[in-house]
This record gives structure tokens, sequence and C-alpha cells, in this order.
């Protein structure tokens, strides 16, 4: 006979409910956390860590080496899960607690979805203070799990046993709803994961939830399609909503029988399986010109599942037709009315298929101005990322300065070009911060399932590394290669998750980029203050004189670049490391790597400052008003004269 109730600890309840829930998702019934990443520490190691222990075999546990990275990689993973399931991620009280906000405001922000398990400081406070207890002078229940209530999707603090019998639902509600996907916390004080508590069977028999399809009214449908088939110039913008959705055909269908272009934001990269006339690649700040120079031309926007940030819109410059209007397809209300669109409130398969259905073909002169523009980037994107080009054919003069101080002989966008080569359908390449998701943006094929998986909705450093680990456990296929492309700004930041990798045995890629420094931001300032600051890795030519002020004067960041050995560093760390200079020794690198099961590190140099063509828009960031560098007051005029570019959608 089935015991009415089980004994179990809090910890052990969760852990066992969270074993047996399932997403189903089109007839698909998985795992909706199958593992649990996490690091012990006081707060968390004599109940959640006594559970996952004890519960090993329903519930794997991955050690980690920083909260922040292993929150990364629960979010990576849920990504390429297209949202239908994630991972768990505990941590201690105090500092390993709060090393997880980032990464929960990522999530959230993208509305991917992941499960905190935060460590909190005694429920019955016997103890008077602890260790790494937050001690408010006015709120006494306040904790620093307090900082994650902004950051995530829902957030809960178990101060008895029986809140989880409601808490754990919720938190199961928020992780599979389209709409409020982001991060769910329940903060479990360290006393409280211990105590025991008599369970009713049911909470732990297992649960299936569904991820709903919200159904596009007939009447929102038919305002689109109506404006859709009024439109000369009509253009889509396919965000990360479409392919959470697994909408891609629908989109393909859709701009195939209206002959509509289709330009892919960041999180929509991908978006477009195939090649097509229409398929314009990434838009607005680090999206190629063609589809700029279209998006300025079009007089009606689809945007389909996407928030369209300043990136996307040029800071609301890029629509400059007079008579744009726009529309939307998106399952939040608030998303759905940007910019002031008639919007279809729905899953986009469903609504993308249902204008397919009724979509009247564009007029042949717009078609053809797809095509002309399409095919002139398609030379210069050629031109741009062929390794096997000169310095001078590149951009950069042979015998430059910055090439013989460097010893590089390919840019940025070559690497690029040497991994556009090697991709085979299956493989995904990863990025996040810097310049390689915005040159990834502009100029890789996503198309024939070589997968971009970029991350610039909260443009976090630090996510590649882990995020390959989110999406390998997601794909373990060992004929696919997943490869994250990061600087090495980003990689000094964060490289210890390859420890995770490699005592995991899981087969990822780095591609390092080593430029120097942080590049893109150096570009942006010499844009907007026009000289270089604090962004490059060099000496300082003499000691530092903390005391400068007092009449002296400080030596600046000015000497020669910084001698670092990051092939050295990634070895130490576990990973098969090497460096390639050439296009030819990245090629063999590259193809003698594959497959090799644990992470893999390949370093090449690239020329500084070398950069993709140009988006040909404007971004909204203001010079100094008042500077002492005529350079910086003639940007601050030349941007106050830009603003009047700026337009207000409503």
């Amino acid at each position: 006979m089935t015991p009415q109730t089980v004994r179990l600890t809090v910890a052990q309840a969760a852990v066992t409910y969270l074993s047996r829930q399932y997403s189903v998702a089109d007839g698909q019934r998985r795992r909706l956390i199958p593992a649990t990443l996490g690091i012990f520490g006081h707060g968390n190691v004599a109940g959640l860590g006594q559970a996952l222990d004890q519960l090993s075999e329903a519930m794997p546990f991955i050690q980690g080496r920083n909260e922040q990275a292993l929150v990364h990689a629960a979010t990576a993973f849920a990504k390429h899960s297209r949202r239908h399931a994630t991972l768990a991620v505990t941590s201690s009280i105090g500092p390993g607690a709060l090393n997880m906000v980032t990464g929960a405001a990522l999530a959230t922000i993208n509305r991917l979805p992941v499960l905190l398990l935060p460590g909190d400081t005694y429920a019955t406070r016997h103890q008077g203070p602890v260790l790494q207890q937050l001690q408010h002078p006015l709120e006494a229940d306040v904790t620093v799990n307090d900082a994650f209530r902004p950051v995530c999707r829902f957030f809960d603090r178990i101060t008895r046993p029986e809140q989880l019998l409601t808490a754990l639902p919720a938190g199961m509600r928020a992780l599979t709803d389209p709409v409020d996907a982001g991060a769910a916390v329940l903060c479990l004080p360290q006393d409280i994961q211990s105590h025991a508590y008599d369970w009713p069977a049911g909470f732990l028999a297992g649960r299936d939830w569904g991820i709903r399809r919200p159904q596009p009214a007939p009447d929102e449908v038919a305002t689109v399609l109506a404006m859709l088939n009024a439109a000369a110039n009509p253009l889509i913008i396919a965000g990360g909503g479409v392919i959470y959705s697994g909408a891609e055909a629908e989109l393909e269908r859709l701009a195939e029988a209206g002959g509509i272009p289709v330009a892919e934001t960041f999180a929509g990269k991908g978006a477009v399986r195939r090649p097509a006339w229409w398929q314009l690649g990434g838009i607005g700040l680090e999206g190629s010109p063609a589809a700029n120079r279209l998006a300025g031309e079009a007089d009606l926007v689809l945007t389909v599942g996407s928030r369209l940030t300043d990136f996307a819109t040029a800071s609301h410059s890029l629509f400059t037709n007079p008579g744009v209007r726009f529309a939307s397809i998106n399952v939040d209300t608030g998303d759905a009315g940007r910019l002031g669109a008639s919007g279809i409130i729905s899953d986009a398969k469903l609504a993308l298929a249902a204008l397919a259905d009724g979509v009247a073909r564009s007029p042949a002169a717009w078609q053809e101005r797809v095509r002309q523009l399409n095919t002139e980037w398609a030379a210069v994107r050629t031109a741009a990322i062929d390794p096997d080009l000169t310095f001078g054919q590149a951009g950069v003069p042979a015998g430059s300065d910055i090439v013989t101080t460097t010893g590089a002989v390919l840019t940025q966008g070559q690497v690029i070009g040497v991994l556009q080569e090697h991709a085979r359908p299956g493989d995904t390449v990863i990025a996040a911060a810097g310049g390689p998701p915005g040159d990834l943006l502009k100029v890789w094929d996503a198309t024939g399932e070589r997968h971009c998986h970029l991350e610039f909705g909260f443009s976090c450093m630090g996510y590649e590394i882990p995020a390959a680990i989110g999406v390998r456990l997601a794909d373990p296929d060992p004929a696919a290669r997943i490869t994250s492309l990061l600087g090495d700004g980003t990689f000094l930041l964060a490289p210890s998750e390859l420890v995770t990798a490699a005592a995991e045995g899981l087969a990822v890629t780095l591609v390092i980029p080593e430029n120097h420094g942080y590049q893109v931001i150096h570009r942006l300032q010499m844009l907007r203050s026009g000289r270089e600051f604090g962004n490059e890795f060099r000496y300082r030519p003499e000691p530092l004189q903390l005391a400068a002020g007092d009449g002296g004067k400080s030596p600046r960041l000015e000497g020669g670049y910084l001698e670092l050995d990051l092939v050295q560093a990634a070895a130490g760390l576990g990973a098969r490391a090497t460096r390639a200079t050439t296009a030819a020794e990245l090629r063999a690198a590259l193809d003698d790597s594959r497959g090799h099961p644990g992470p893999v590190v390949i370093v090449v140099p690239v020329i500084p400052h070398a950069d993709l063509p140009s988006a040909e828009v404007w971004w909204d960031v203001a010079p100094a008003e008042v500077s002492a560098l005529d350079a910086t007051a003639a940007l601050r005029a030349e941007y106050e004269t830009d603003l009047t570019s700026q337009r207000w959608f409503g």
C-alpha cells in the first residue's frame, strides 16, 4: 500500500521533487531539471549536499568553480534546449549566493529559465550573527539573497518546511511559462534544509508541465496581414522567440510566400536555416550594411519574438522611412507594443503560420532592391573574412607598427573565416561580449545547421566558457563541435570553468583571438573621446605614483603590450592548448583537435584595431560635453547633430 506521507528533510524533498518534474512540448516529454550544478559551503553542504549525495542517481551533481559561471552554464543549457529544460544551481550563503546575481539577471532579461537554490542564514536566529550574514540596522529579515528580487521572475525564502508545498510548484510554473521565464530563486536557510517533515506522497509523485503555445486572435492576425499586404517595402526582424518557439520553418514560409526580407537580432541569429535571396543576416549596430539600408527604406517592419533593444534599432535611428509602421508577434504584451506596433499576442510558430496562409507577394522592385544590396554585401563579406588575403587586402597595411609589435598576421574576421570553413552541420559557435558576438552577427553563416549561439541581451563577459559547457550538456553528440569565440579580456576574467570541463570530460573548444585588450571598447572610446585610455593591456613604463595629484604626474598605461602566455594558462587548467598564428596553423589545430574528449583552447594572435566593415548606423553614446581635447569637442558637436536622427514611434 502506498504510504500517505514520506518523511524527508527539506533538502531531500526538494531534490526528490525536482528529479520528478517533466516538461511537455509538442508531444515531447523530457526531464525539466536533469542535473544540479554547484559549489558547497557551510550554508548548503549539510542540507542540500547531503541530499544530492543520497539522491545522486536521480539528480546528478556537477561541481563548479565559480557560481556565476554555473548559472551561465544552466542558462546556455536552457537556451540550447529551446527553454524546454534547464539546470538547478546551488550555492552557500553570502558571497557564493551573491556571485549568482549577475547570472540571474542575464537569464531573466533573456527569458531563459534557471533554478537557483542559494543557501540562506539561519531561520531560527538562535545563533546570533553568523558567518557571511548581512546585518541590516533597520530590516532584520533582510539577507544578501534579497538582492535576487529585482533580477528574477520568482522569489521565495523557505522558513518552514511546508512552504515548499506551494513554493516549488510556483517555481516550476515560472520556469515553464514562455512569458515569465527567467530565474526562479528559492532561498534555503541552512538550518531549514536539514529539518524533517512528513511530505504528502502525492507531492513527490512527479508532474508534467506543458509548455503553452498561446493561440493568435483572428482579428489581430487580420490587422497585421492587412498591413503586410499593403506595404511596398516590408521587412521582418526575427528575434529569439522564433528559435524558442521552433518557428523557423514558418518564418521561412512567410518570407518565401510574401517575398519579404528577413533580418536577425543577436538572439534570433540562425532563425533562417537555409540560404535564400531574402536572408539579410544581422541587423542594427553590429548588423550588415545591407540589412540596415533596407531597414531604413522599409515602410512596414514586422518583429517576431524580439524586445527591439537599442542595438537592434540603432538607438531608434535605424527606421528612417517617414511612413514606416510597425507590427509584431510576441507572447508578451509589453514587448509586442514596442515602437507603437500593432501586435499579435501569440506563439510565434502559430502566428507566422497564420500570416503565411494569407500573405500577398511584395512588389518586384522591392525584391530586386533586396537582391542588389545582398549581392553587394556578399562580396564585401567574402573579402573581409577570407583567411588567405594579405594585410593590405584585409585593411591593415603590411609592415605597420602594430603588426610588427604583435606578430599577428590574421584579423579577427579572418579567424571567423577559418571557423566558418571548419563548421559542419550540428556544430555551434558561441559568443557573448566584446567584439566576437557583433562580428558573428555580421558575417557568420548560420544556415545548414551551423548554429550560432549569441548572448548579447546582457552583454555579460564570462558567459562564453560556461555556455560551452551548458550547450555541450544539452547536446552530447560527439560529432557536433561546440566552440566559444572569446577575446583575451574575457578569458582572463573567468577561465576557471575549464577545470569543470576537464573534470567532466566535456568536449568544448575555445578559440581566443588575442588582440591585447578590450578592443571593442577601445574602438568606441576612439569614436566618442578621440583618445585611448585604459582599454589595452599595456605595461606602465614607470612605477605608479599614487600621490601624483599633489603636483606630480603619474605615468599612464602606455608601455608595450603585456607579455602573457594564454596557452600555458589554459594548459594549466586542464585544457589541450595550442597557439596558431597563420590560417594554415589554425586550420590544422581545428582539424587535429576535433573529437578530443575534453576542453581544447586555441590562441590566435590577431591584429588589433582591424575591424570588419562598418554597419553604417549610429549608436547613442554621448561624448563629454566639456573637454580639454579638441577631438572630444568635435565629436560632441557631431553627436548633437546625430541626435536629430532619433525618432519616437508611438
